[in-house]
């Protein structure tokens, strides 16, 4: 219920004993947990008129008001001289091999003093002359997305009129997407498709998941390229096409399988990967062997390798690769040395 600005919530007898933040995260479910958190610490969230904590709990019949608008209005994003491997460009759209470790956009509701810097957004908007509006303020000219860890080719719209028309490729899943993929333990198949949709978590909100019914349909096909059988385990390096573009989709249905992307560990991946000494190390190039007793990835083991769409304007068709990028060729080497 609004009134005069301010949100104010009746707490149901069946949520006693939830906290806070627990309680506002189900009962604000487009408003992210940080923004709650946030809101909390400032101050602005009151039980019964009181501040509290964000791990107080819950009685049920209590009136939580939220004061102010939950949500901040978007920021602007502004333009960042940040270094970008712009793979293809017209005047219509440009194909970026973003790098992991950079999100796409800053999220929603940041404010002022938080704002999200260090984008996708930010570096296109220094470096294209223009990006069209369609996606608002916070994210021109993104047709769509890839995650923060996650490396590889990402389309982006230069006009309105080429976004939207970009959009009805993915929307009609004529926009074909390979990736590459390095996931724990032997897929016992040499090629398959998962079909299975997908939610988002209702306890842990950062992740998705396949277990809930009424989720989004999702389509993934992979097939095998390499079994790796190393020191540090046995491994699959797979090709990866996807019908549709669900967030965390391929992250999400390889673990469903039982065979995580290496270094997803928020689906899990283990954060460090130890070596078996009792399995006979091969020596190296240079005559020597290698000494890892456990390997990390900072980053997940997954690429947007190749790209096919077609130009807005003209129909033609674009088709475009990008490498395995240095970090996750080097991380291959470790594994088989080991």
């Amino acid at each position: 219920m609004l009134t005069n600005s301010h949100t104010r919530i009746l707490v149901e007898a069946e949520n006693a004993g939830k906290r806070l933040d627990q309680f506002l995260a189900l009962r604000l479910d487009q408003i992210s947990r940080a923004r709650i958190q946030q809101l909390i610490s400032a101050q602005k969230v009151l039980v019964d008129g009181a501040s509290v904590k964000a791990s107080f709990k819950l009685r049920g019949g209590e009136t939580v008001t939220i004061l102010g608008k939950p949500q901040p209005p978007p920021v602007k994003a502004v333009a960042e001289d940040i270094p970008l491997d712009i793979v293809y460009e017209d005047d219509d759209l440009a194909v970026i091999n973003k790098p992991a470790g950079m999100m796409v956009h800053a999220g929603a509701g940041v404010t002022d003093d938080a704002q999200h810097r260090s984008t996708l957004v930010n570096a296109l908007l220094y470096h294209l002359k223009s990006l069209s509006g369609v996606g608002g303020e916070l994210r021109p000219g993104i047709v769509h997305r890839l995650d923060k860890e996650t490396s590889g080719l990402i389309v982006v719209a230069k006009n309105d009129e080429a976004h939207r028309k970009l959009s009805e490729q993915f929307a009609a899943r004529e926009v074909k997407k390979k990736y590459l993929a390095l996931v724990h333990g032997w897929v016992k198949k040499e090629s398959g498709t998962i079909n299975q949709s997908i939610s988002r978590d209702r306890i842990r909100r950062v992740r998705m998941t396949t277990r809930l019914a009424g989720g989004r349909t999702a389509v993934t096909h992979y097939r095998l390229l390499r079994r790796l059988e190393t020191g540090f385990g046995k491994f699959t390096f797979l090709e990866v096409k996807i019908d549709t573009g669900r967030t965390h989709q391929i992250r999400v249905h390889m673990a469903s399988m039982g065979h995580p992307v290496v270094g997803d560990k928020v689906y899990g991946a283990p954060g460090e990967i130890r070596q078996n000494l009792n399995y006979p190390l091969r020596a190296t190039l240079a005559g020597s062997k290698m000494s890892h007793s456990s390997l990390s990835l900072p980053r997940n083991f997954l690429h947007a390798a190749e790209l096919e769409f077609r130009q807005p304007r003209s129909g033609g068709l674009i088709v475009l690769k990008a490498e395995l990028p240095r970090e996750l060729q080097d991380f291959l080497k470790k594994l088989d040395g080991g």
